[in-house]
């Protein structure tokens, strides 16, 4: 009999990575997802296996886990567009914070479920030089962190209270096909295959952690294989950080042509992090994992790949 795994949020960028990845590996995927961000055709899954449910509304998120009897959920559904949270705080609470209680409490009623995935972020660290390993203090600076950082919380007491095995994922910046979110890399991609070639950004020093959706999916299935049990903590980045304008340079060796850069006043946050580096030195202690994808592969395969329209029902 196949493993059966919910994926909350697996309509989206990073949950449709997961569920293909899951999929190869013979696993019975199932998504939850109201499709407010994420896009259907995303989700790999028969329609039979999908089930378009706000994670806000307790008792359909209820008696869809009861109903689909997971032995593993990975949660994902969140808002996490940073100025979106900041603009819609209220919002944001609702949703990576209510709505994971919700989505455990479903856990811990089924009666089936043996272990949960819980995304957070790298929000959640305070600013910082250098690579952050898991035990550095906490200190969100934005809407969004300060959701997860709650969120992960939430998912430490569910462990505590239910002993079904918690892990939480700190995702640090993907990137990869089936975006659907105008970051930095999606935005690069969409200028570009748009034909220009004097791209307008916002903050162009601060460096970042880049990880392919791939290696992120690959990571989490070995964490759920690692026979792991309580709550733990992972960071999910590739150990490497690259500056906007590095990242700029990446397109311009794939495309052979040169790219310029003019600052868009309207894209520049005026609270920003110079850096944000995660240490993985505990994920691969607990896995065998490593990550298989550099920048200029990613962006390679970016440039072939067709864009999305981003979507926000919200707005």
């Amino acid at each position: 009999m196949h493993e059966r795994v919910v994926i909350t949020g697996g309509a989206g960028f990073i949950g449709s990575a997961v569920g293909a990845h899951l999929l190869g590996l013979g696993k019975e995927v199932w998504v939850i997802d109201d499709l407010s961000f994420g896009l259907r055709e995303l989700a790999p899954v028969p329609d039979a296996r999908f089930l378009r449910i706000d994670i806000r509304d307790r008792a359909k998120v209820q008696e869809a886990i009861a109903r689909i009897a997971p032995s593993t959920v990975l949660h994902l559904a969140a808002i996490h567009f940073i100025p979106y949270c900041n603009a819609h705080p209220v919002e944001a609470a609702d949703i990576n914070i209510n709505g994971t209680i919700n989505v455990l409490d479903a856990c811990a009623a089924a009666g089936t479920v043996k272990q949960v995935f819980v995304a957070s972020t790298a929000a959640v660290y305070p600013v910082a030089d250098g690579p952050l390993n898991e035990e550095h203090a906490t200190g969100p600076m934005d809407i969004y962190g300060i959701t997860k950082l709650a969120a992960e919380r939430i998912a430490g007491e569910f462990c505590l209270r239910t002993g079904i095995t918690t892990i939480v994922g700190r995702f640090f910046n993907a990137f990869g096909p089936n975006e659907t979110n105008p970051h930095l890399m999606p935005e690069v991609q969409r200028q570009v295959r748009e034909g220009q070639r004097t791209l307008r950004l916002g903050n162009l020093d601060p460096k970042r952690d880049f990880i392919h959706t791939s290696d992120m999916a690959r990571a989490m299935e070995a964490l759920l294989g690692a026979g792991i049990s309580g709550y733990e903590v992972f960071n999910i980045g590739r150990g490497i950080e690259y500056s906007v304008r590095e990242i700029v340079e990446a397109f311009e060796r794939q495309l052979g042509e040169p790219l310029r850069i003019e600052v868009d006043p309207a894209r520049v946050r005026k609270v920003e992090r110079m850096h944000l580096l995660a240490d993985v030195s505990k994920l691969k202690r607990a896995t065998a994992w490593e990550p298989q994808w550099g920048i200029d592969e990613g962006v390679a395969d970016l440039l072939r790949e067709p864009l999305l329209e981003w979507k926000d029902a919200r707005s």
